[in-house]
């Protein structure tokens, strides 16, 4: 699976040897360590499902997505789902479509697997034009009170069935690396 990306990039797999590049990029897009350590985190972890996908440029990585494991706490059962997190394009190369043609190859190898949903922590005004919805739309309560309720999207999948809702529920490493929804500011 490889899928161009403006010009020279072309999206495709994460390979072992791109581990320090994705690094790089994510701690670049972020502006520090704390969500490069996260992927490190779910690399390590049950949520690690080997859906994280590069953006190439001249056999240069400069974006990357994953798609990780995390679960629906419904009435019945707990239900498997994917989370989008993190998207990281580097500063140098954002607002050229590596971000957006990351997204769009997730989404299509997510339709391939038999999940029902993509949920993630993201803009309100960047997500929905590849067809995220608020999370509260569908019946799902975000995992922290600390999630914007705009910020707590879903991505509705081909087994996806209407009946099902509940709370999403991440992967422990989320809460490890403190990566979850928005801390308020230290009271001086």
């Amino acid at each position: 699976m490889t899928a161009e990306a403006g010009p020279a990039a072309r999206i495709r797999p994460e390979q072992p040897s791109d581990e320090a590049a994705v690094e790089a990029v994510v701690t670049a897009a972020f502006g520090g360590r704390q969500v490069a350590e996260l992927v490190g985190g779910l690399r390590a972890s049950a949520g690690w499902l080997d859906l994280s996908l590069v953006a190439e440029d001249r056999g240069e990585v400069v974006g990357h997505v994953s798609l990780t494991r995390g679960w629906v706490d419904a009435p019945r059962r707990l239900v498997d789902v994917l989370v989008l997190s993190p998207l990281s394009v580097r500063p140098d190369r954002q607002r050229q479509g590596l971000g957006a043609a990351l997204v769009e190859e997730a989404l299509r190898a997510a339709k391939r697997r038999p999940e029902p949903l993509v949920f993630l922590e993201g803009s309100p005004r960047y997500y929905p034009r590849f067809g995220f919805v608020p999370g509260r739309s569908l019946g799902f309560t975000a995992p922290s009170v600390r999630i914007p309720p705009a910020a707590f999207q879903v991505y509705v999948l081909p087994s996806y069935h209407s009946s099902l809702r509940g709370a999403l529920v991440y992967p422990d490493v989320f809460w490890r690396h403190d990566a979850v929804g928005l801390r308020e500011p230290p009271v001086d």
